[in-house]
């Protein structure tokens, strides 16, 4: 068992810079040992916040494959560009580094099955690090769920809704990867952060399996409406062609007889919300006013306007507490996103340091991520429905 796990970093962008300097740096079972950037200014930062922390400049390079070496690195963070991810974790796994990837999509199905392969001949840790799948809430109704509370899951809903005209429209000064994506792409870009807590409470590669899906996209307008009336902005947008749907929803059936559905509505006015929603034969939870129905406890009583029930949950909260959480605010909760940051960071190092399985393996980084070039083929043929693939081969009949 290692005392430290030493860390390379690679991807110093907001996401990168931030993980590391309030989150990796703090943590005692962290050595961060390398980063690396495309981008030199960004390398530098990270180097200088190390050097901050330790007094000691650790490796650096503007080439992923220079801090992939085993001789400095038990682990590599993952924070690069999406189109990235897949081709550091595998050069990764192949020289026995730890992967802990940052969320994305995919771009081809290959990327998934170049994943499940390389893991499955290296056999090196692998972690997707899906922050949301330890957001205080959604363990609750995991807990609530395993116990029977929302009686057999019929259906869940999950979207990625989240107003980012700015970070896309001002990605060409800000490096930004969406705007290349949102410009050329049209697809679930962004599915996990929903779909993630969904899979854990239906099971899927462990009993459970999406088998099909079907994608449909509206008219791309967001963005040039944006760009228009923000002259600030680039103004070349306001004319450009974004091949993405402003609002983009995937339906998705699973082997056991539930549905899914995804929305990714991220190029319109709106508030956030991931919206998620679990339905079962004895009630529901509904993220988008923060509230339970259980049938049992409001037997009798018919609701027109459910909205004096809004912020329910937290009454639910002091009974269902997932034990994970009842550990962590005794600890004290760390790092972003209201601490959820901090959970699946520690449960990657945890891993990699005692030796034990990855709570979110590379099977689930793939199912998860295929939905992006799958959306993307069933919007291109008219919301064609497509076949899901097993990454598991069978085993999601049998797997814990």
């Amino acid at each position: 068992m290692k005392d430290k796990v030493r860390t390379a970093v690679v991807g110093l962008g907001g996401r990168g810079q931030s993980m590391q300097d309030a989150l990796l740096l703090t943590m005692d079972n962290v050595e961060i040992t390398a980063v690396c950037d495309v981008y030199e200014d960004r390398m530098m930062n990270g180097v200088r916040s190390v050097e901050r922390a330790y007094g000691k400049t650790p490796v650096h390079s503007t080439d992923y494959r220079d801090v992939l070496d085993p001789a400095v690195a038990d682990a590599v963070i993952i924070t690069a560009a999406w189109e990235a991810h897949v081709p550091i974790a595998v050069e990764a796994m192949e020289r026995g580094i730890a992967v802990g990837m940052e969320v994305g999509g995919a771009y081809s199905l290959d990327d998934c099955w170049r994943l499940v392969h390389t893991y499955e001949k290296t056999k090196t840790p692998f972690m997707f690090l899906e922050n949301c799948c330890y957001g205080q809430i959604e363990m609750m109704v995991m807990n609530m769920v395993k116990l029977g509370l929302f009686g057999e899951i019929i259906s869940c809903s999950g979207g990625y809704c989240h107003d980012l005209r700015s970070e896309i429209t001002r990605g060409k000064e800000n490096r930004h990867y969406r705007l290349r994506n949102y410009l050329t792409r049209n697809c679930e870009n962004y599915p996990t952060h929903e779909l993630g807590p969904i899979a854990q409470v239906l099971g899927i590669n462990r009993g459970n399996r999406m088998i099909s899906l079907v994608s449909m996209a509206t008219k791309s307008r967001g963005l040039n409406a944006y760009a228009a009336s923000h002259p600030d902005v680039d103004q070349s947008l306001v004319n450009a062609h974004f091949n993405q749907g402003d609002v983009v929803t995937t339906l998705i059936k699973c082997a056991n007889g539930e549905t899914i559905t995804l929305t990714l509505d991220t190029c319109l006015p709106r508030f956030y919300s991931r919206g998620f929603t679990v339905k079962g034969t004895k009630g529901l939870y509904m993220e988008d006013g923060n509230c339970v129905y259980l049938e049992d406890d409001f037997a009798g009583q018919e609701f027109w306007d459910f909205s004096p029930q809004y912020g329910n949950a937290s009454r639910y909260l002091e009974k269902y507490q997932h034990p994970v959480w009842e550990q962590y605010l005794r600890e004290g909760i760390r790092g972003g996103h209201g601490g959820m940051d901090g959970l699946v960071y520690d449960a990657f190092i945890e891993a990699v340091r005692t030796g034990t399985p990855c709570p979110i393996d590379v099977y689930d980084a793939a199912a998860w991520m295929c939905i992006t070039p799958l959306s993307e083929q069933s919007i291109a043929t008219g919301s064609a429905p497509v076949a899901i693939p097993d990454f598991t081969n069978g085993r999601w009949c049998s797997r814990k």
